[in-house]
């Protein structure tokens, strides 16, 4: 009875919560944050990041900085890869506090029908706990496997895995865990991640339009592929921040917040490294006291209790410490316990700068002495990018693009010295290196001559961390094409293909 009227008691303030306002702005210096110390930390991000898309700075409750980098935009998604995984986490902390569910329930007792019938010592001892931390005792990722096979149950694949170390003694960054944290939540509550927490967090944090992919059993990825804005990012950061408050009402209880943003399993021993200071449950412990929840090319939600401040970051980025360094050198100094003096003059620097953010188009020419090339359609052989062919066009409109591959013939206009939005459809294998950004994309891109036979098309996935550049080389009446992304999991490639007329 006590915990049914708990599960009421918090579905029914976190419906009161939807009713509250989102988030108010303010004026930096008011919430004693120094309008010189964010731009020069955007400034020094430009200058030594490859590539922020987003920001939104959150003190004392309020936005008092935030910016896209165009072509990103306010009011579209991004994919946040593994920063979904503290959103699952919070699934679990409010299935734990309606009493769906327990920290130290076993693991395999969820599946009877799934585990094996004598599971071995370690996976027998598997809890939910263990998942939540990365503890389970696996020694490697348990999610390779899972996806091998298309439609291989992945939870079967799970629990075939060996355990080699007793869980909760043995830390293995585990997308796999996050996995069963969302299907134990979906047999405990009878719905799927996504859809238990639209009432019990997304409505009330006015997080709208949040999407999220599910495995072939239909059940949400858990670990991976979600996608929401960057204020939504920031909203869960307050929330945590406020220890399960918001906006006045309770969504969240306290007691889950502070075991899910405190160490509970070691991961290192680098004092200078954001990776090392400890994990908690689905949430990274930082240097300065801080935590957060982040994905891979740099999808951040980072949380200064000290402070009382949440940054939201999305981006492409191929080092994820580097930008971390940036907030701890150039940024958290210039966040002060007091209010500060108005600054008029540094406000209006930052206002201009935040105004007219962009990544930078592709450098180069606008014309070229190459012009019998535009216009000839050139063929390739069959290759792994499902290219077939591909030809450089020019209309009234500027130079574009003509792609053709299995859903036909597809234009890329390339705007030269800006960014020429679009859409391109591609095959799961056909665009960037993972699964999640096949099919009908938005995209943007900009193209110029960087030699007279030497055309460049720079392409950003426009709600993913992906930047493809296309170097289109006219030679000896052929096309030499390098495709080449930002960032990918594992060792950066280049793919080289000759076309032919």
């Amino acid at each position: 009875m006590k915990r049914t009227r708990v599960a009421v008691l918090f579905l029914f303030a976190g419906l009161l919560a939807g009713l509250a306002r989102a988030f108010e702005m303010s004026r930096p210096e008011a919430e004693g944050v120094a309008s010189g110390a964010i731009l020069g930390w955007v400034e020094s991000v430009e200058r030594e990041v490859d590539a922020l898309h987003s920001f939104v700075l959150v003190r004392h409750g309020k936005i008092v900085a935030e910016g896209w980098w165009a072509p990103y935009e306010r009011e579209r998604p991004h994919m946040l890869y593994s920063l979904s995984k503290s959103f699952t986490s919070t699934a679990v902390g409010l299935a734990v506090d309606e009493g769906k569910l327990g920290l130290d329930d076993k693991v395999a007792a969820f599946f009877p029908d799934k585990a094996p019938a004598q599971p071995g010592g370690n996976l027998a001892k598997m809890r939910v706990r263990d998942l939540l931390c990365m503890g389970t005792g696996n020694a490697n990722d348990t999610f390779a496997p899972m996806k091998e096979g298309a439609e291989a149950d992945w939870i079967k694949v799970f629990f075939a895995q060996p355990v080699e170390h007793e869980p909760g003694t043995f830390f293995r960054y585990n997308t796999g865990a996050t996995y069963m944290l969302s299907a134990i939540v979906q047999k405990a509550t009878g719905q799927k991640v996504i859809d238990y927490l639209t009432p019990r967090l997304f409505q009330p944090l006015d997080i709208q339009g949040a999407t999220w992919e599910t495995s072939p059993q239909g059940i949400t990825t858990g670990g991976y592929g979600l996608k929401v804005k960057t204020r939504d990012i920031a909203a869960l950061g307050q929330l945590y921040l406020k220890k399960g408050v918001w906006n006045g009402r309770r969504v969240l209880s306290e007691k889950w917040v502070g075991e899910a943003t405190s160490k509970q399993i070691s991961n290192g021993d680098k004092p200078d490294s954001d990776w090392s200071q400890g994990y908690g449950f689905q949430f990274w412990r930082c240097r300065h006291n801080a935590f957060r929840g982040d994905g891979a090319f740099g999808q951040y939600c980072l949380v200064m209790p000290e402070q009382d401040a949440v940054l939201a970051i999305t981006s492409g980025l191929g080092d994820m410490q580097q930008v971390l360094n940036l907030v701890w050198t150039n940024l958290l100094p210039g966040i002060r316990s007091q209010a500060l003096p108005a600054d008029a003059a540094a406000q209006a620097r930052l206002a201009e700068k935040l105004a007219k953010l962009t990544l930078r188009p592709a450098p180069g020419e606008s014309d070229s002495a190459a012009a019998g090339t535009l216009g000839k359609t050139f063929a390739f052989d069959e290759n792994e990018k499902g290219l077939q062919a591909l030809s450089l066009n020019r209309d009234d409109k500027g130079l574009y693009l003509k792609i053709r591959n299995a859903h036909g013939e597809q234009r890329l206009d390339c705007g030269y010295g800006r960014w020429a939005a679009g859409e391109l459809t591609f095959e799961k294998s056909l665009t960037a290196p993972l699964l999640t950004t096949h099919g009908r994309q938005p995209v943007a891109a900009s193209g110029a001559w960087l030699a007279p036979d030497l055309y460049q098309a720079v392409v950003y996935f426009r709600e993913t961390p992906y930047r493809l550049t296309l170097t289109l080389r006219f030679k000896d009446d052929r096309l030499y094409l390098d495709l080449e992304y930002n960032v990918m999991f594992g060792p950066k490639k280049k793919w080289s293909l000759i076309g032919r007329p």
